[in-house]
């Protein structure tokens, strides 16, 4: 990669940030594309993070992502707030405008409808209940998707009902609680389950949900990607159901940050597909 005066510069910014796959996912698009750029881990402390975010426009930057556990401290250190920002009630991105002001905005929700949309063409809200399992950032931009998509009934399953009930609440729409305890009767006529927990992560206690009560053309997504293949996802599959990894959800989301930064909307190709997944593999 060769760099100019001229370049425009990115990155990621958490604590900690070493892995974060983004570096990777923005350096593979830039290569791409042959633009004049960079994306850097920016590691920020959490007591470091307003002053931090607020320089990017004294540094020159074009923007950032933001991650763990930054996310919701970044609403109230931005200039502005996109409504993606606002519904979500977290910022993943983070864009500076020409007068050097920041707006925040959250690309989760288009991520995994983007992800769902490829993997699976012929995937529609409409065609049947939605179950989702929990109640944070991710289940979050899982159920605004689905609610944009047209879904007729959700089901939101967490370990909190109360928890699930405020969401509902909060994005409105056919969203329903269900108890934990019920998670495996909630499967019954679902046309779409998603795992939004940190079940199944590597390091994390598996989910534990059998799947006897699912319909085998349901689909079955888990927003997590390492590992890539999940227990949930390797039952399902073992069934015959069509799956979706975290993976996808991630590479898409990128998409409008990249094009915010740097002036192209890039695409998600196997070639991408292939060099994520080698970085899960180190």
């Amino acid at each position: 990669m060769t760099l100019t005066g001229a370049a425009k510069i990115a990155g990621v910014m958490g604590w900690p940030v070493a892995h974060s796959r983004s570096p990777a996912l923005h350096g593979f698009w830039l290569a791409e594309h042959g633009i004049d750029g960079a994306y850097v881990p920016l590691p920020v402390r959490p007591e470091d993070f307003r002053r931090a975010l607020q320089a990017l426009p004294l540094l020159g930057f074009a923007g950032c992502n933001i991650t763990i556990p930054h996310k919701e401290a970044a609403l109230a250190a931005v200039d502005e707030l996109d409504p993606s920002a606002r519904r979500a009630g977290a910022i993943n991105t983070v864009a500076v405008r020409a007068n050097r002001t920041l707006v925040g905005s959250n690309t989760d929700a288009f991520g995994f409808r983007e992800s769902l949309r490829a993997a699976v063409p012929d995937w529609r809200a409409a065609q049947g209940p939605a179950v989702v399992l929990g109640a944070g950032g991710g289940a979050r931009a899982v159920v605004a998707a689905l609610i944009d998509e047209g879904a007729a009934e959700i089901r939101l399953v967490n370990r909190t009902p109360a928890r699930a009930a405020s969401l509902a609440k909060q994005l409105g729409g056919p969203v329903q609680g269900v108890a934990w305890e019920d998670r495996a009767k909630a499967l019954a006529g679902a046309a779409l389950l998603v795992n939004a927990t940190s079940l199944g992560m590597e390091g994390q206690l598996a989910l534990d949900l059998p799947l006897d009560a699912l319909p085998r053309e349901a689909v079955v997504n888990d927003i997590v990607y390492v590992p890539l293949e999940t227990p949930l996802l390797a039952a399902a599959r073992a069934r015959g159901h069509r799956v979706v990894d975290g993976l996808d959800m991630l590479m898409h989301q990128g998409r409008a940050g990249f094009a915010a930064w740097f002036g192209v909307l890039p695409d998600v190709t196997p070639a991408l597909r292939c060099a994520m997944e080698a970085t899960l593999a180190r």
